[in-house]
């Protein structure tokens, strides 16, 4: 990627000597400095008092090995990593992700991300991400269990509710969360906040688990409003049938659209009379088992080994909603020559670069991650306010908030894009906007 600002080219250079064999921070650093071009020529002092050097460097990176015993007897050695990246406007937050990808540029790449995305909803929290190279697939519960034990007894030493706070994130679901918090509070002796996505029972929000895929389509909603479209008759089609994907269908749907395919891992299904949202609930939430079962109750359905495909069933809205690079150029021409007209990332940096551009070198709607899905971590923070509080709202009253968080995420997002010269690129508005919040507050510290 060339940038067109000098000093910005030198720093993303540096960048890229720095950490080498990190494509995904790469990624999102560059997209991020390519951005912000017009901001710090209107305010070099961004550049002269250091915050751009400071930015694509994390305050603190955590890497530690966690041993455990499966249920066989055997000792397993995994690693694990915490990124608290930048701290500036509030504490670190952001997800843990367990996945056998995982690895410090991941990590890196998704705090990153996360200190923007956490900026946009107005909230006074940081960016920051963690996770461990563990697969808990196929695992019983007591082996994640003495895994998650493992893993908190190490990274306890470095969070805390006005510290670091941490939440889920693929491979990393209530079960997960149970069995961390029990363990950080087994080791300080304390009930606090330090952990979002808890169970209800012991000082979990209501609404968190829907969040993420409900504020997708709030935001995806105001975007299409704008363009005189709306979810009202459309299709569409979602990757993913974790919770983000998930409740992106369950909301989709309400709003009046037909999705018609979903995927996990494996593969995906494709279902032209609308997906059965409460056969994947339970096949993927209850009984754990692949996407593809879905064909044996529902033999009109169709299912594909390979995700990549997916992108190939006609539609009007595409929601990625799985992991990052997994709609490249190739599929960003099918989705355009079948008649899509918007697509929301669900997941975190789910389109490649080529595949954006594509995108709005056609004029397709588009809706960056930062923004798009950033309702999860506003659930989360507003999970923080009720555990300090002591306190907890209604459904609806949660629900209430993040629509209003959505709603003001997009029209700042598009105010800074057509601030600084990019009207209707809502990338780069996320961007800006993300960026400026987080920059005044470096600026206010002196040598950040």
């Amino acid at each position: 990627m060339r940038i067109q600002h000098e000093y910005l080219q030198n720093l993303m250079e540096r960048v890229e000597a720095r950490n080498p064999a990190e494509p995904e921070f790469l990624q999102a650093v560059g997209e991020v400095l390519e951005s912000l071009t017009g901001v710090v020529e209107a305010r070099p002092e961004f550049i002269t008092e250091g915050v751009m050097d400071c930015l694509v460097e994390p305050e603190r990176i955590i890497k530690f090995r966690v041993p455990w015993e499966d249920e066989r007897g055997q000792i397993h050695v995994n690693r694990g990593f915490r990124v608290q990246f930048n701290s500036a406007i509030g504490p670190y937050k952001g997800g843990l992700r367990f996945h056998p990808s995982v690895y410090e540029g991941i990590i890196k790449f998704l705090g990153f991300e996360q200190i923007f995305k956490n900026s946009l909803t107005g909230l006074p929290i940081g960016g920051g991400k963690g996770g461990a190279d563990f697969d808990p697939k196929g695992r019983t519960d007591l082996e994640v269990m003495r895994f998650c034990q493992s893993f908190m007894t190490e990274l306890f030493k470095y969070i805390g509710p006005d510290t670091d706070v941490p939440a889920g994130d693929i491979g990393v679901g209530s079960r997960e969360i149970g069995y961390l918090f029990g363990q950080y509070k087994r080791l300080r002796n304390e009930f606090t906040g330090v952990l979002t996505g808890k169970g209800l029972s012991y000082g979990g929000s209501l609404a968190r688990t829907e969040a993420t895929g409900y504020g997708l389509c709030y935001f995806t909603d105001c975007m299409l409003k704008d363009a005189g479209r709306s979810f009202e008759g459309a299709t569409v089609v979602i990757s993913g049938s974790g919770n983000v994907a998930t409740y992106a269908c369950e909301k989709a749907a309400a709003l009046g659209a037909k999705v018609v395919a979903m995927s996990d891992s494996g593969g995906y299904i494709y279902d032209r009379d609308g997906i059965d949202l409460a056969c994947v609930k339970q096949l993927k939430e209850v009984e754990r088992r692949r996407i593809s079962a879905y064909v044996d109750t529902h033999p009109g359905a169709e299912y594909h080994a390979g995700c990549r495909d997916i992108w190939n069933i006609p539609c009007h809205i595409a929601l990625p909603c799985a992991t990052q690079n997994e709609l490249d150029g190739r599929s960003a021409k099918a989705l355009i020559q079948n008649g899509c007209f918007a697509v929301a990332e669900g997941a975190n940096m789910p389109s490649t670069p080529e595949a954006i551009q594509a995108f709005q070198s056609a004029g397709v709607l588009f809706a960056p991650a930062k923004a798009a899905n950033a309702g999860g971590v506003a659930t989360s923070a507003l999970e923080m306010s009720q555990n300090s509080m002591r306190f907890y709202w209604t459904f609806e009253e949660v629900d209430e908030h993040l629509k209003r968080i959505m709603r003001d995420l997009y029209h700042n997002a598009s105010r800074a894009a057509e601030q600084y010269g990019a009207p209707g690129n809502l990338a780069a508005g996320a961007n800006i906007a993300g960026f400026l919040k987080v920059g005044e507050a470096m600026l206010a510290y002196g040598i950040v």
